[in-house]
């Protein structure tokens, strides 16, 4: 069935981060040189499809990564809250069992519950608002296409929900590497479909590839079988 409208969510391109820490929603993260390479071959990829609408979580990396696509297309970027990284208690360490924050016995009594997850902000909480924000793109570009520039595991945990599948998953095994899209087709209001795609894959360095630990999302070293 021909989609009336595309909402297409689009996860941020390579960051800045020499210290490797889980940069969640701290200020001061950037797109590495890397990274803005990527979010200009998104533009110039999809620059030319029916996008009238582009609206990017707050975070500098996300408005970064929308830049290049506003000035393609001419268009505004509407900030948005609701679309923003996940909470997670492991914001601003590293996060490893030998040189991160799973060598402190106090950190263990965040990894008991991965339904939840019992480290950050609630999947079924993420998903509400993101598919919020979805639909509200989906009828300011009816009859057209939109853009939403967020982050990994809010954009994985709606695709998730999108197609009734478990929350619980391995985030090493992700389909949402940076700069990817996710595609939402709808007919009117309701969901016909979800597609991937990766506009600056040739980009990606091969290390990251198999998508990589998100600041949002499960601890890899903890994390339980699907």
């Amino acid at each position: 069935m021909t989609p009336d409208t595309i909402v297409h969510l689009l996860r941020h391109g390579e960051v800045h981060n020499p210290e490797g820490v889980l940069y969640g929603r701290r200020d001061g993260y950037h797109l590495s040189d890397l990274g803005v390479r990527m979010a200009e071959r998104v533009a110039d990829v999809i620059g030319e499809r029916d996008i009238v609408h582009l609206r990017s979580s707050p975070l500098e990396r996300a408005q970064e990564t929308a830049r290049p696509l506003a000035a393609a297309r001419g268009l505004e970027i509407v900030t948005d809250e609701r679309v923003i990284e996940s909470t997670n208690v492991f914001e601003g360490e590293r996060f490893g069992v030998g040189d991160g924050a799973l060598r402190k016995p106090s950190a263990w009594r965040h990894l008991w519950n991965p339904w939840r997850p019992s480290w950050g902000e609630p999947y079924k909480e993420i998903v509400a608002r993101m598919m919020s924000a979805v639909h509200d793109a989906r009828v300011e570009a009816a009859g057209h296409e939109a853009v939403v520039v967020s982050h990994q595991l809010p954009i994985w945990t709606t695709r998730l929900a999108a197609e009734k599948r478990s929350f619980l998953h391995d985030p090493r095994k992700r389909q949402c590497t940076l700069c990817s899209l996710t595609s939402f087709h709808f007919v009117g209001d309701r969901l016909t479909q979800v597609s991937y795609s990766e506009p600056a894959g040739d980009l990606i360095p091969t290390k990251d590839k198999a998508a990589p630990f998100s600041a949002g999302g499960a601890p890899e070293e903890k994390q339980p079988p699907a």
